[in-house]
């Protein structure tokens, strides 16, 4: 990087350093998943001493900081988190008071936090420059990109594990304020172990989806055993706001070509990625990977521009007029919308009419006491896919197709794929209702 190396070691501060551009009242947002800035979160509470009030805006945080785990931190720091994860749950139940819920949509995410107020600082990380000047931003830029374009201050983990990505990723040093050099492992996600019910689930997903159809999946054990159950498939694509290991498996095995996708074609697209270490060796410099920005990828009127467009989304429970909730056990904030309704709504306005959105979950919870098709959402529950945009549910006892269905064939049909143990019950409270 000759040329560029007398700037970027003027711009080359200790963690400590950088962050003491951080002030009382400040909002700072970070990179997300496997782009979070580990290094610099973990010495964020080292300031509390002299700050108050700064909020600090994240998705999926991976780490218990202390800057939010701790009850003292409160009045000084603030996790505003678009996506709950095991800290921010545990923080929340502990009655910290450090820790708040963002409601969004993923593709508007970032648009919706610059209209309320553009934030003073974003800190993500990188790979090292490349002789050109440019860093890449690796494994996502969901809403990471358009942050730090408004931010006033932006500082940048630079390590060397991180791979090289294509697509619109890449940033000058110039547009960077301070870079603090941190070389860790990069945060890994071993692929999850399908349970029979699992594969089920996953069997029952792969019945719905035709040769040739552009998938998104999501995260977790039943997405993966929908891959599993995907080899004998042919020409698949992929537009997802995720890239996870099942995909790079399957575009290894000759099932996910993306040679019939109408748009961006003999692509991946997506927003963000995380798996495994094997996975980000295979994603370095690997142009059939393109990553773009959320608010691209998960446009529903750009999702909707894929051929036999497939969206698969996971979710706790689905009462029988077709709500589904996915991010909330009544009023306790489990998760976040993601990018589900976006994903949903694209896929089923797909511009070729052979779109499906694919909702799916067990049907039980709590070892199998609770049923998740239920006469009525649990109050306070947040509706995450609004009943007009639910295509088809799945379970482990079938397919429910509701789309364009009336309320009494949608609850005949929920349950029918709900677990035998609680139909009756079921049939009776949905006579109580009136719907059947």
């Amino acid at each position: 990087m000759a040329g560029w190396n007398d700037e970027y070691k003027s711009r080359l501060r200790s963690i400590d350093e950088a962050i003491q551009c951080i002030q009382s009242g400040y909002d700072v947002v970070v990179g997300q998943c496997a782009s979070e800035p580990q290094g610099t979160m973990a010495r964020l509470h080292t300031l509390a001493p002299r700050i108050n009030d700064v909020r600090v805006f994240s998705v999926l945080t991976l780490n218990p900081y202390d800057f939010y785990m701790k009850p003292e931190m409160k009045g000084h720091f603030e996790l505003a988190s678009w996506f709950h994860a095991p800290g921010s749950r545990a923080a929340l139940k502990a009655g910290a008071g450090t820790v708040t819920y963002v409601p969004n949509m993923l593709h508007r995410a970032a648009a919706d936090r610059i209209h309320a107020r553009p934030p003073e600082v974003f800190i993500g990380t990188c790979t090292p420059p490349d002789k050109h000047g440019f860093v890449s931003l690796s494994l996502g830029i969901t809403y990471e990109k358009d942050i730090l374009e408004h931010a006033r201050f932006v500082i940048l983990e630079v390590n060397p594990l991180l791979p090289r990505t294509f697509g619109d990723t890449h940033l000058h040093i110039s547009d960077v304020t301070f870079f603090v050099e941190h070389d860790q492992e990069v945060p890994s996600l071993p692929a999850p172990v399908p349970s029979e019910t699992d594969l089920v689930i996953g069997a029952n997903i792969a019945e719905l989806v035709e040769d040739g159809s552009t998938l998104q999946l999501g995260i977790g054990g039943i997405p993966n055993a929908a891959a599993l159950s995907l080899k004998d498939k042919k020409d698949l694509g992929v537009h997802s706001e995720m890239l996870v290991d099942s995909m790079m498996e399957l575009y290894e095995l000759g099932v996910i070509t993306n040679r019939r996708k109408a748009l961006k074609k003999g692509k991946f697209v997506a927003t963000f990625a995380m798996g495994s270490r094997k996975f980000y060796d295979w994603l370095d410099d690997n142009v059939a990977v393109e990553f773009q920005r959320g608010r691209w990828v998960n446009d529903p009127a750009i999702v909707a521009q894929n051929s036999r467009m497939v969206s698969v989304n996971t979710c706790l429970s689905v009462d029988f007029t077709g709500q589904v909730a996915s991010e909330s056990i009544g009023t306790n904030q489990y998760s976040g919308t993601g990018g589900q309704s976006d994903t949903a709504q694209g896929a089923v306005a797909g511009f070729d009419g052979l779109g499906k959105s694919i909702i799916a979950c067990y049907a039980t919870a709590k070892g199998g006491t609770l049923s998740t098709i239920v006469p009525t959402l649990s109050e306070g529950s947040a509706v995450t896919l609004h009943r007009a945009f639910v295509d088809h549910v799945v379970t482990e006892y079938g397919v429910a197709k509701l789309r364009g269905r009336t309320v009494k064939e949608r609850t005949q049909a929920l349950i029918r794929i709900a677990a035998p143990a609680f139909r009756e019950d079921l049939m009776s409270q949905a006579r109580k209702l009136g719907y059947i």
